[in-house]
């Protein structure tokens, strides 16, 4: 039960090369300070969270994410305790060390996730404890009725019915059941990079038949670039200057996208006043004396922009899939930047995974409708939810529930964290805000939405196990009982001896934990139907 947290811990080494006072020197992990300066040399593993600064490589981090390829690593990047440097050497900065490193949050998880208990698992507390008072009470019954009728000498033969009743109706197998598939299944999780906080999730994640992606960071890459510009009152320059100015001050990644498109083409941008993040639509400020917006349909028709023509072109970009973006000033279109996320290359597999689980899938998002369905067409995602703000993504995952469906929502965002706290499973993906980590009952390491599929198959698998075992552990007792009471004895005069009694109740609990230990090489493919 414990393989999986000692392969973590495992993954720390015991010294680290810290340069101090210019000097080289190696030092336990537990002595490295906050901001200390560590030397990174090829086959090393990485002691504490930190930041390149000086030097790059490839970075293993296959242990932790379950990604099977190198990452490459600059100064900059952030690099994980526990990961292996394969080539390359560099310097790194400590900014998280002892129990605040990624490693030791996570090895936290799995032994609180072990140690918690599902639904099913309260169940069978609550039939052991009526259990135990029957067994006692049937052991009583068995004592009194070899005392009064067996043949000499009857005491004997009371005693050691009545003893045999309570050692074979021990209820180890019953106790062991859920637990000890529980912490099989969170371990097998853990090393696939899926963290699961509690029994309850792990339950929850079984009995989901509806998944909810946000588009953006999930289905797609999440690094959204510019595609098309198209200027409609002024040139192509000065629109993405304005544009670009207006997104300066967003947070938003289709924002990012145009301001790393135009940072590499022009210097600085004029300055924004009275700037404003309309949610779900776009942004405005006042530049240069004018009142400028950029953003989507919906924000030109509030602000009464004639588009002409221009909503035919954004009509034709959408159906490509691209995010097509208007630019307005005092209320005159100036044109129309494109941005296009591209979709991840395991998205449609990971769709297809689903569909053989069962599971509908749905995309969530904020784009236009056609934007979404042609993302959606070219991923084969059943139903799609568009133009849905921020503010109203836990509502569209509670109205999926009022339909009778178990949701599980798929996110990264902290806009997402709302909807999923809202769902049944919330599963936080890949680099996730930490928002949305703290929000989800499954955090995903890896940035791949097959993770999602995976975590389902644990899920289901764990279950499975778990009803495997408690059917075993009844049919032992529902056999056992009424043998070691004796009711073989009248007919063919069987009757069981303690110490095999104590043998038999031996093996059950043996038969439960390696039926457990199963899980550890239980198998996470689906057969994927080719109408899907």
């Amino acid at each position: 039960t414990s393989l999986a947290i000692k392969r973590l811990i495992g993954l720390q080494p015991r010294t680290a090369r810290v340069i101090r006072n210019g000097k080289e020197i190696d030092l336990p992990v537990e002595e490295i300070g906050l901001d200390e300066t560590i030397r990174i040399r090829p086959g090393d593993r990485i002691p504490v969270d930190g930041v390149v600064f000086e030097g790059s490589s490839h970075v293993d981090e296959s242990m932790l994410t379950g990604e099977p390829m190198p990452v490459e690593k600059g100064p900059g990047d952030e690099v994980f305790g526990g990961t292996l440097n394969t080539q390359g050497s560099f310097l790194m900065r400590a900014t998280r060390i002892g129990r605040d490193t990624a490693l030791a949050h996570i090895i936290e998880l799995v032994r609180q996730a072990q140690a918690s208990k599902p639904p099913i698992g309260r169940l069978v507390d609550k039939v052991a404890a009526v259990f135990v008072p029957v067994v006692v009470a049937v052991a009583v019954v068995t004592f009194i009725v070899w005392y009064l009728y067996a043949p000499e000498p009857h005491l004997a033969y009371a005693v050691v019915t009545g003893m045999t009743v309570l050692v074979i109706a021990c209820p180890c197998a019953l106790g062991l059941a859920t637990p000890i598939s529980i912490m099989v299944g969170v371990g097998r999780a853990a090393e696939h990079g899926i963290l699961i906080r509690n029994g309850e999730a792990l339950q929850r994640a079984g009995q989901v038949n509806t998944v909810v992606f946000d588009k953006t960071g999930t289905l797609t890459e999440g690094r959204p670039q510019v595609t098309s510009v198209w200027p409609v009152a002024t040139d192509e320059r000065h629109l993405l200057r304005i544009a670009a100015a207006l997104e300066a001050g967003s947070e938003h990644p289709l924002g990012q996208a145009i301001l790393e498109h135009v940072a590499a083409k022009e210097g600085e941008l004029p300055g924004v006043e009275g700037f404003e993040a309309l949610a779900g639509s776009g942004v405005r400020g006042r530049i240069e004396g004018r009142d400028c917006l950029i953003g989507n349909r919906r924000l030109m028709e509030t602000e009464a922009v004639a588009l002409g023509d221009a909503a035919q072109r954004a009509a034709d970009l959408a159906a490509r899939g691209e995010t097509p973006m208007f630019v307005a000033c005092n209320g005159q279109l100036l044109g129309i930047v494109s941005v296009a996320d591209r979709i991840r290359k395991e998205s449609r597999e990971a769709v297809e995974r689903l569909h053989g689980l069962g599971i509908e899938v749905v995309m969530l998002t904020g784009d236009s409708r056609r934007t979404a369905e042609a993302v959606a067409e070219e991923i084969g995602i059943d139903r799609v939810l568009a133009e849905v703000l921020p503010a109203d993504k836990r509502n569209e995952v509670s109205r999926l529930q009022g339909e009778g469906r178990v949701v599980a929502m798929v996110g990264d965002g902290i806009n997402d964290a709302p909807a999923l706290a809202q769902a049944d499973v919330g599963i936080a993906i890949g680099k996730g805000t930490d928002v949305a980590v703290e929000a989800a009952d499954i955090a995903l390491m890896r940035s791949s939405p097959q993770s999602v599929a995976d975590a389902i198959l644990l899920s289901r698998a764990t279950l499975r196990n778990i009803w495997q075992n408690l059917f075993g552990a009844f049919i032992y007792n529902i056999l056992g009982i009424p043998i070691a009471a004796g009711v073989l004895y009248p007919a063919f005069g069987i009757l069981l001896n303690p110490a095999v009694a104590a043998a038999a109740m031996s093996m059950s609990s043996v038969t439960v934990v390696s039926n457990a230990l199963r899980l550890r090489h239980a198998r996470l493919t689906v057969r994927v139907s080719s109408s899907n």
